[in-house]
């Protein structure tokens, strides 16, 4: 089967606009958690999430393109954008029924459909929805487009698969390319979800931080004084190439994608398998995917929300696969900066996972101060500060209500 690489990334998040920021301030330990701005809070129970810093659609999308779009969406076509301008690709020299779009969203346009429905009630009723409405709203209008704005007729569609979205979208990528069914994907995800109705659920659930007093402390996977997850929004956007057309163009290229795996907890609606039987077998088949044995794998970002419950059931199925190579595996949790991008999570961490073996340095998990004591002995966290280490293979896990399991394995090229 065909080998794929990755030759062009794009971010838009909470903690940098661009890939190289948002970089730069994950490896610093920058958080981007603050008291929530876009509408107010102070009745909420959590009142604190990581919001994209002085958003203003203008700077990349024109009038008519913001009016026609969610922020969801409007996310994915400046990630897109960034990342297909980082491979240099020139579509005009390719056959567009070899490139396709394979895009996430775990919650689709959640403003555009809180703003109409509140403007419906406030008309007393009188059903004046915007012509706009229904393509907000609908989550595969992202990859659609993406793909109309760079005319990609190839393989084109949005997965939801809740907080493993992303990572489903890169498996799917992967696997099209590894087929022959495309040359190139654009992939990665995108949310929004920092409105009133999903804070508001998100908070009957009891699922979120209420350390607003502190928020850029409230995040802190696998601490002690860890008490929910804090919610995150923006994009990611990834560029994954057919390794021999990639050579042929000579495009800079970042890294392999070798493996990816999916399977289903059965168990919760919300909750993860608390010994982490599903997220132990994912792990598993993503490595046996990529051919690769556990004690090979450098760097795994944890899917790592902050939440009492899931962390240690992450925690032990790690323990289970790895227990053999704690030596050799670092883990760390970006959403102790980044806070939980949900459908688009997997997307940056991907990123983050592809920029360590780049660099040969893992991001930190900030704000772990007190470990949790049930932290399986001689596990080595990367706390506080990065880590300068050679990466040669990095692990990005990722976890979903529903019982979604998403794992993707890179590899530097070799």
């Amino acid at each position: 089967m065909n080998r794929i690489v990755i030759t062009g990334l794009g971010a838009l998040t909470p903690i940098g606009e661009n890939v190289e920021t948002f970089w730069q301030n994950l490896i610093k330990g920058v958080s981007g958690a603050t008291r929530i701005t876009k509408f107010n809070a102070n009745k909420f129970r959590t009142q604190i999430a990581c919001e994209l810093k002085d958003y203003d659609p203008s700077r990349w999308l024109d009038r008519g393109e913001i009016k026609r779009t969610d922020p969801f969406t409007q996310y994915a076509l400046i990630a897109a954008d960034q990342a297909i301008s980082d491979a240099q690709l020139n579509f005009a020299d390719m056959d567009p029924y070899d490139i396709g779009v394979i895009w996430g969203s775990g919650q689709g346009g959640m403003l555009t459909f809180e703003e109409q429905v509140k403007e419906y009630v406030s008309e007393n009723f009188t059903p004046r929805f915007s012509p706009f409405f229904v393509p907000k709203l609908i989550a595969n209008m992202a990859s659609g487009l993406i793909s109309i704005r760079h005319g990609l007729k190839g393989i084109n569609y949005t997965t939801v698969s809740a907080c493993a979205t992303s990572n489903t979208a890169i498996m799917d990528a992967f696997n099209y390319i590894r087929w022959g069914k495309a040359k190139v994907m654009i992939t990665g995800g995108s949310e929004a979800p920092i409105t009133e109705a999903s804070i508001g659920g998100f908070c009957a659930m009891k699922a979120m931080t209420t350390l607003n007093g502190e928020p850029t402390l409230a995040c802190r996977p696998f601490d002690q004084g860890r008490d929910g997850f804090l919610m995150g929004e923006g994009a990611g956007a990834l560029v994954l190439e057919e390794y021999e057309h990639a050579r042929a163009r000579g495009a800079k290229i970042y890294a392999e994608i070798v493996g990816a795996a999916m399977t289903a907890d059965a168990y919760h609606m919300t909750a993860t398998h608390p010994e982490g039987e599903g997220a132990y077998m994912a792990m598993k088949l993503a490595l046996k995917d990529a051919n690769i044995e556990a004690q090979e794998v450098d760097y795994l970002n944890a899917h790592a929300t902050s939440t009492p419950v899931g962390d240690m059931s992450e925690l032990k199925a790690i323990h289970k696969l790895f227990e053999s190579s704690f030596d050799r595996l670092h883990v760390s949790a970006t959403k102790s900066m980044t806070g939980h991008l949900l459908g688009a999570a997997g997307a940056i961490e991907a990123i983050a996972c592809v920029l360590s073996i780049r660099d040969s340095i893992i991001p930190p998990t900030i704000n772990l101060t007190n470990p949790d004591e049930a932290i399986p002995e001689g596990l080595q966290l990367v706390k506080l500060n990065a880590l300068k280490h050679d990466v040669k293979v990095a692990m990005s896990n990722t976890f979903g209500f529903g019982g979604h399991n998403g794992i993707a394995v890179f590899k530097k090229l070799s």
